[in-house]
């Protein structure tokens, strides 16, 4: 059986070796080299452009502007923005091109011999700009005198998407609740920072279609972003996908992909097939891409006695910046979570998305969830304080299971492990055990550890999260499997996977390939791989949402079905394909949110040990344990792996990561004051508990479970937190001077040495 054993990755060798070609090795010797120029811009109109200095300088090949774009706009899930801010606009260009809205909004790509003349010819290129009203945040977006972001889009403010729920009768609810807590949380921005930086090779291929080397998270949607913007048929476009260096969504989202093909279509139609390569640099990188969304969230929540639940109101607000990007998608990830992983007899619960002229907001690990889950479980842990209930028994009392009615007032979906995720969880941590004494740490590697300051604590969280695209979207995924062997034997000798699925680093072809080996009953060592190739592969769908195991599963589930039955009719080569839909999902009822979302749901719980320096403000995150049912681990090391990537990566957004907006630009785009966790940051024990209770649907069983680590991680923190201080802290990062000041204006005797 090649399911659920720990098979080494089949990129390992190449990625150890330093052998992988990610995009940027992909350029040949002799390549053109492309510079893109952003608009420096947040806001403001574009009233001159001249690119000819550029265009005459020795070694420039070509400038583009919008004047070269067919079709200058694009959108993930609406087409919103220009391809390049011009002044020339194109017949069917639906938005307004001739505004930046955002400072990495493109201007110009130019092409040259070398990237050293590239960069000094884009040096040379003059643009004059009509400065617009900066609409900063979400406070100055909600303003009754504000600006509109969007004035085309016809809206009356910069709010353009909402979700409501509308369930039971609130206000009698609350009269009757024996508890309420009432709590606005404010949830910062995050950096992806993936270890590779957006690059890209483009040409044209052999046979004649434009061609784009880049990493991303959906190679067919690419390409339908390329054909679009290009007025060309999507077969007339390949997208394919080198080694990827990370991704957790902000490869979801247009950098490099337009601009290059546009490049090498237009040089083509001159004669000029040299390839053409760009890659951005860390500071471009951090400016030019999506981040987690900032927002805010006013959560109110009444219990009765026993610590049931009966009332929920809470109102989000998601700053989108200056694009749509995938928000409208997030914010119903979000707008589902306010009222956590518990039964709600009573809801009001509104959720909106607001543009700005900030960086765009878009898909990152959790796709709003963790924002939902910060506020839904502090104010679980609230509400157990207030009365007086353990935080593991008031979950249990209110957890949702198999039959329970969800939040939009539906059946959830079968497979509910709320229950026993909760229960493993507090178990394994010895969570009605007396936390240990505090081990002894400074924050300064100079000074002795001040075991007077040190303050322990202990924390628990719980969430879910969808598991595949949700609100009526149609989810597919396609696999081909081709087996290979002699006309008269039995069995085949080996056998050829083709799928478009992306692996970002989380090695999804090694399971691809361990599902297709079990599938097919062909050896694992004797399997091989066609990956990340629209010209190959059907469409996958995306590597989001936590689907790609669940889906490429069952299409390969399919396929090897497929090719069996022509192997058994004796085709050689025997070829199976097939496209897996799962079970139907709806959109929410715009008044009363009633509807199915989702098909399916990963749960998780995590317990939070730590021990703070109150005089320093410091804090050492001593243990975490993060219980998962993942249905089935197709390779339980990969599934460890992302438990601890998660977690780590959650830490660095809880603790330390700050991002700096100010008037619509990023202050510190630089990893020397945007701090992402080393080594020596990160929690000092994981432990990694892995259940498998099968979900109905699951290949094999299998559910998604990549992003649940990194959903509970902040509200398990901050409950952590207040139970070694006794502070309730409302927002994030964790900082050293957020946390001492905090410390000390509710406790003013804090810091002082008894």
């Amino acid at each position: 059986m090649s399911v659920g054993a720990s098979s080494i990755r089949v990129d390992a060798r190449a990625k150890v070796t330093g052998a992988a070609a990610y995009p940027a090795d992909r350029a040949p010797a002799g390549a053109l080299v492309a510079r893109v120029v952003f608009t420096d811009q947040p806001h403001a109109r574009l009233v001159r452009l001249d690119v000819s200095k550029a265009e005459q300088m020795p070694g420039v090949v070509a400038v583009f502007t919008g004047r070269d774009v067919p079709v200058n706009e694009y959108g993930l899930t609406e087409f919103d923005q220009p391809v390049f801010v011009s002044i020339e606009h194109t017949g069917r260009t639906k938005v307004e091109s001739d505004i930046s809205r955002w400072e990495a909004d493109h201007l110009a790509l130019v092409v040259a011999d070398t990237d050293e003349t590239a960069t000094a010819a884009a040096a040379m290129i003059e643009a004059e700009w009509e400065q617009l009203p900066i609409v900063a945040d979400i406070d100055q977006a909600l303003a009754a005198d504000a600006s509109l972001v969007h004035p085309e889009l016809g809206l009356s403010s910069n709010i353009y998407h909402t979700y409501k729920i509308r369930k039971g009768s609130i206000d009698d609810a609350f009269a009757e609740a024996a508890a309420i807590v009432e709590t606005t949380y404010e949830l910062p921005y995050q950096e992806h920072a993936f270890l590779q930086p957006e690059a890209g090779v483009s040409y044209v291929d052999d046979e004649g279609r434009v061609t784009v080397e880049v990493a991303g998270q959906w190679t067919h949607e690419d390409q339908e972003q390329i054909a679009h913007a290009l007025d060309l048929p999507p077969d007339r476009v390949r997208v394919i996908y080198p080694a990827i260096g990370g991704a957790f969504g902000g490869r979801e989202d247009m950098s490099l992909q337009i601009v290059l093909a546009l490049a090498a279509m237009r040089l083509a139609e001159q004669g000029e097939r040299r390839p053409i390569a760009s890659r951005w640099s860390r500071e471009e990188s951090i400016v030019g891409h999506h981040k987690r969304h900032r927002g805010r969230i006013h959560a109110k929540w009444g219990a009765d006695a026993e610590g049931k639940l009966v009332a929920v109101q809470s109102e989000a607000w998601l700053d989108a910046g200056a694009y749509n990007y995938t928000t409208n998608k997030v914010l119903g990830n979000c707008h589902l979570g306010q009222a956590g992983p518990y039964e709600v007899p009573n809801a009001h619960i509104d959720s909106h998305a607001v543009y700005t002229n900030a960086v765009p907001g878009g898909a990152f690990r959790g796709f709003g969830g963790p924002q939902a889950a910060f506020a839904a479980e502090s104010q679980m842990n609230r509400l157990a304080e207030a009365l007086g209930i353990d935080p593991v028994e008031i979950r249990r009392r209110n957890a949702l299971h198999d039959g329970s009615i969800g939040i939009t007032q539906t059946v959830m979906p079968a497979g509910v492990t709320m229950p026993q995720v909760i229960e493993r969880c507090a178990a394994e941590a010895g969570f009605d055990r007396p936390l240990s004494p505090a081990s002894a740490f400074s924050p300064f590697a100079s000074l002795a550890p001040a075991t007077d300051d040190l303050l322990r604590g202990r924390g628990f969280a719980c969430s879910f999260k969808n598991v595949g695209f949700s609100f009526g979207f149609p989810e597919r995924c396609e696999a081909r499997i081709v087996l290979h062997g002699d006309p008269g034997a039995d069995r085949p000798e080996r056998a050829e996977l083709f799928h478009a699925g992306a692996d970002v680093g989380q090695g999804a072809h090694t399971a691809f390939l361990q599902m297709a080996a079990d599938a097919t009953g062909v050896p694992y060592e004797r399997m091989s791989g066609d990956f990340s190739d629209t010209s190959s592969s059907g469409d996958s769908g995306s590597a989001s949402a936590s689907r790609l195991t669940f889906m490429a599963g069952n299409s390969i589930l399919g396929a090897a079905e497929e090719a069996d039955k022509a192997w058994r009719n004796g085709d050689r080569p025997a070829v199976g394909h097939f496209r897996y839909v799962p079970p139907p999902t709806e959109s929410l009822d715009p008044e009363t949110g009633v509807g199915a979302p989702n098909f399916s749901y990963g749960y998780v719980a995590q317990v939070v040990e730590l021990t703070v320096d109150r005089a320093t403000g410091h804090i050492v995150i001593d243990r975490v344990v993060s219980t998962h049912d993942v249905g089935r681990a197709i390779n339980p090391a990969n599934v460890v792996g992302q438990i601890e990537g998660a977690v780590a990566q959650a830490h660095g957004y809880v603790l330390s990561e700050r991002l700096q907006v100010e008037n619509g630009r990023i202050l510190n785009p630089r990893f020397s004051t945007y701090l992402i966790p080393g080594i020596g940051d990160v929690p000092t024990q994981i432990d990694s508990v892995v259940l498998e209770l099968a979900d109905p649907n699951g290949p094999w069983g299998a559910r998604g479970m990549a992003e649940m680590p990194f959903m509970t991680y902040a509200p398990a923190v901050i409950a952590a937190l207040h139970d070694a201080t006794g502070v309730w802290f409302s927002s994030f990062p964790l900082t050293p001077d957020r946390v001492a000041a905090a410390l000390a204006a509710t406790h003013p005797q804090i810091g002082t040495t008894p």
